[in-house]
């Protein structure tokens, strides 16, 4: 097999890993939804299923790191496919026991794993193969994640939210045993997907075992001390890709997790009817960033990136000061917009850092807590003002932050294509 045979068939299993990550994380809104009902949560309280999700990208990332540092980026693969399995298996006992707080727990330890990968797989496959061409590659590997996130919602909707939930009234007026015995049932649903999503991470662990991959070395210098970690901030381009990334996943994860809330909250539409809306957002995401990969060829990442943050901008004040369905035709509108801003602020992120891509790639996953800190700031300006219209200016000022990122890194050398 030639060298250049061994990158492309890396280059397609790491691939899968992007819509693996994918597909778990655009659960979420589905998850959001039916626990909502099911344990009757305010908005800030369905929030922290986010919380748990992300606050675990911001204790493991520099852990995750120092990991591939000293072992490289499969051992860091394979650390992260095992904790996404047992996040998943985990959700069977959260479901027996009936426990909100067992399902974040479970939350917790899957996101632990998949912020290992991350942390392994986005700088990875930028250095698999043409320099030239990373940032593309990057936002081709992504787009399999806009895949899952047409897919996830759908396939979660199927199962998990088979009938529409009994609303907090009907809830009030059940007796308790009855209750008790209806919130079993709908925490029960969750079990099916997830074991069988957990099965097939371990066949993808085994498969990851089996297979020789190339070991990128970028400018090494045998250095793993500490304090060498941390050289990576002393890059003008890493410390601005670690703001930037914090507000766009925050943004991102408050869009997606909170789509069928709003369809409930702003235009009274049922979670069964949204549910098809979430998979229409998880497309256009999708098909967003094959559409910014083609133009890539021929336009800057950072002027790509400028201009589809002043869309989503626009199309932030249209749902904060519309009405009506059109505004939820917005918020699906700025999904296709988002779509290439992670990978785009990921590769201009680690751009020409050489021997710091790992610590590098460390903080900017390390700044993907914003998914934990953002949706609940957003949920407790809907639970006090009870508009969830306005809680989509913290949204909008994310987009503000991502169009003044690539401003700011106009001057990094561009990467040719």
């Amino acid at each position: 097999m030639t060298k250049q045979q061994k990158y492309t068939f890396a280059i397609i299993l790491i691939t899968s890993l992007f819509f693996f990550w994918g597909f778990i994380h655009n659960l979420d809104p589905i998850l959001i939804k039916h626990l909502r009902s099911a344990f009757s949560l305010t908005h800030f309280q369905a929030s922290l299923v986010d919380s748990a999700v992300f606050v675990a990208y911001f204790l493991l990332a520099i852990p995750a790191g120092i990991i591939m540092q000293k072992f490289g980026y499969k051992a860091g693969i394979l650390v992260g496919l095992s904790l996404f399995a047992l996040g998943c298996f985990l959700f069977i006992p959260a479901a027996n026991t009936v426990s909100y707080g067992f399902f974040l727990t479970a939350l917790f330890i899957l996101s632990c794993g998949l912020t290992i990968l991350e942390t392994a797989a986005n700088p990875y496959i930028t250095v698999l193969g043409d320099p030239a061409k990373a940032t593309q590659r990057l936002n081709f590997a992504q787009s399999f994640n806009g895949l899952a996130a047409s897919l996830a919602p759908i396939v979660g909707g199927v199962f998990i939210l088979a009938e529409e939930p009994k609303s907090s009234e009907e809830l009030a007026s059940m007796s308790e045993g009855a209750r008790l015995a209806y919130i079993q049932a709908e925490t029960g649903l969750v079990k099916g997907p997830y074991l069988v999503l957990g099965l097939i991470i371990l066949v993808v662990a085994v498969l990851f075992f089996l297979t020789k991959l190339p070991d990128i070395k970028e400018e090494e210098d045998g250095s793993t001390e500490h304090v060498g970690f941390f050289r990576s901030l002393r890059h003008m381009q890493v410390r601005w890709g670690i703001v930037a990334q914090f507000f766009y996943v925050g943004a991102q994860v408050y869009v997606f997790s909170f789509l069928l809330v709003f369809a409930e909250d702003a235009i009274n539409m049922a979670g069964q009817d949204a549910k098809y809306y979430a998979g229409l957002a998880g497309f256009l995401f999708m098909i967003g960033r094959f559409v910014g990969t083609f133009f890539m060829r021929y336009i800057a990442p950072y002027k790509l990136l400028m201009l589809y943050s002043i869309f989503s901008i626009l199309l932030s004040l249209i749902v904060i000061f519309g009405t009506g369905i059109f505004t939820f035709y917005a918020l699906i509108g700025i999904t296709f917009f988002m779509s290439i801003m992670f990978p785009t602020i990921f590769a201009i992120g680690i751009q020409g850092v050489g021997r710091d891509t790992k610590s590098a790639s460390s903080f900017i996953i390390m700044s993907i807590v914003g998914g934990a800190v953002i949706p609940p700031l957003a949920s407790m300006i809907t639970d006090s003002t009870k508009n969830i219209h306005l809680s989509y200016v913290v949204v909008l000022l994310c987009f503000l932050v991502i169009l003044l990122f690539g401003w700011k890194t106009r001057h990094v050398k561009a990467i040719q294509n």
